[in-house]
């Protein structure tokens, strides 16, 4: 694809999933639009020996947009950053079509690895503000990473990924529909832990206090057979 088939599918794309964005002529004021632009630049320089010039380019990028995207990085079709500001994406990264990622999202390494050290993200994957992940690992297809989460670990597909460190939930064996890039709404893992106690002491107690009930009735049953006893004696005496 040209510059000018580039420059109309990000404008297709962002005008697609960012509803603040009312005319196309907004676009070019957009910064994940100008990053990419920049991106798609530098990464043919890099992948031609060109490394001085393509980080020049994507450094100037960085200045103008505060996203930080690796001219050695691998990007897929469709791919979209809402807002933008903060995110970074290592030289190692590879990430497939139709990913989306939001601000302050991180694509990163340890600083332990060697070669390959950033993520691998699959198709159709959101991963929310403010998302970490960390490491030479796969996010698999169809997946969601909440926002704030901090992934150190692969995540297999159709997944939903949740607190730090992340937690995977597996929510559906089916790929997630495009257009719900919902942030928000996510499973909450701790939470449904912390309801199962809850539910399972309260079951506890009234199991407790129905054996206490059960033993003061026994108490009673015994006492009211050893009065009858003692009563029985006394007519005998008698």
């Amino acid at each position: 694809m040209g510059i000018i088939g580039n420059v109309k599918e990000e404008i297709r794309l962002i005008r697609e999933r960012d509803p603040a964005i009312h005319s196309s002529m907004e676009v070019f004021l957009y910064p994940s639009f100008r990053a990419m632009l920049h991106y798609r630049v530098a990464h043919k320089l890099y992948l031609s020996g060109h490394y001085f010039l393509a980080r020049w380019i994507s450094q100037r990028a960085v200045r103008k947009t505060g996203i930080e995207i690796h001219p050695g990085a691998k990007i897929g079709k469709g791919f979209f950053i809402d807002h933008g500001n903060g995110v970074i994406i290592g030289e190692t990264a590879e990430i497939g079509n139709n990913v989306t990622l939001y601000q302050g999202v991180t694509l990163g390494g340890t600083g332990k690895e060697q070669g390959k050290r950033h993520p691998t993200v699959g198709d159709n994957v959101m991963i929310s503000a403010g998302a970490k992940v960390l490491g030479s690992f796969t996010i698999g297809e169809n997946s969601k990473i909440g926002a704030g989460s901090v992934v150190l670990s692969a995540v297999p597909p159709n997944s939903t990924v949740v607190g730090v460190p992340g937690r995977v939930v597996r929510r559906y064996n089916q790929p997630l529909p495009r257009e719900t890039l919902d942030q928000v709404h996510l499973p909450d893992p701790v939470r449904e832990d912390i309801m199962t106690l809850q539910k399972a002491n309260s079951e506890l107690i009234n199991r407790v206090l129905e054996l206490e009930v059960e033993v003061k009735r026994l108490e009673k049953e015994k006492e009211s057979k050893n009065n009858m006893k003692g009563n029985e004696k006394q007519h005998e005496n008698l």
